[in-house]
């Protein structure tokens, strides 16, 4: 069992798959985290090396800090490589322009265990502060999504039940 952030990854499990014990990943998310790590599809946790289980934990501790991807373009059809004769200078500059990272990641804004914790807790807390009705669901202890209350009620309740009059 390999030990990221705190959450037991199982060995036999598909990376994939694994990357979804944690809270706040879900299979799209632990599918795009797998493609930026380069870990592939069908790769089990037992078979990541040491450094992409370094570079996951690392990605996953802070992704706003995270360096960007490059994206390396590819060639059109058309393209005509420039001649032998063009100095290596040139050729440089070019590449680290076409290479710039382009637009806003996805990952980059990812909350998870904790931070997602307490956000979802700062969403509800600020529901029951403005009054509305998902709030005074939550401050009752009832089901806040239109759900059955004459039967089913009871998941709900149990739920709800924490922090209920504070």
């Amino acid at each position: 069992m390999v030990h990221v952030l705190g959450v037991a990854l199982p060995d036999l499990q598909l990376a994939r798959l694994a990357l979804t014990n944690f809270y706040g990943v879900g299979h799209k998310t632990a599918q795009r985290l797998c493609a930026r790590l380069q870990i592939h599809d069908s790769c089990k946790i037992r078979d990541l090396t040491a450094q992409q289980i370094t570079e996951l934990a690392s990605f996953l501790a802070s992704p706003s800090t995270a360096q960007p991807l490059r994206r390396m373009p590819l060639a059109s059809p058309t393209f005509q490589p420039p001649p032998a004769s063009t100095p290596i200078e040139v050729l440089r500059k070019r590449v680290t322009e076409l290479s710039k990272p382009a637009g806003a990641e996805p990952l980059r804004n990812l909350k998870i265990e904790a931070e997602g914790r307490r956000v979802v807790r700062e969403n509800i807390a600020h529901q029951r502060m403005i009054g509305s009705y998902v709030g005074k669901r939550h401050a009752m202890g009832l089901p806040v999504r239109g759900q059955n209350t004459q039967s089913n009620a009871k998941t709900a309740k149990k739920l709800n039940r924490v922090n209920r009059f504070g």
